[in-house]
């Protein structure tokens, strides 16, 4: 089974290329290989605690 891969959108407005990189790549900066531009991709999401319920009266 090939690596999984996160899929980010260059925001250059005049690239806009959806780029495929390595899931090891979380947390760094990777370049877009169509402009150049450096792009910081984002650390894996913590997951959120269900919300605590009021009690009822």
């Amino acid at each position: 089974m090939p690596d999984p891969s996160i899929r980010i959108m260059c925001p250059a407005l005049v690239c806009r290329k959806v780029l495929a990189v390595p899931e090891s790549a979380r947390g760094k900066n990777v370049r877009c290989r169509n402009c150049g531009t450096v792009i910081r991709i984002p650390d894996k999401k913590k997951p959120e605690a269900a919300p605590a319920q009021q009690p009822q009266a």
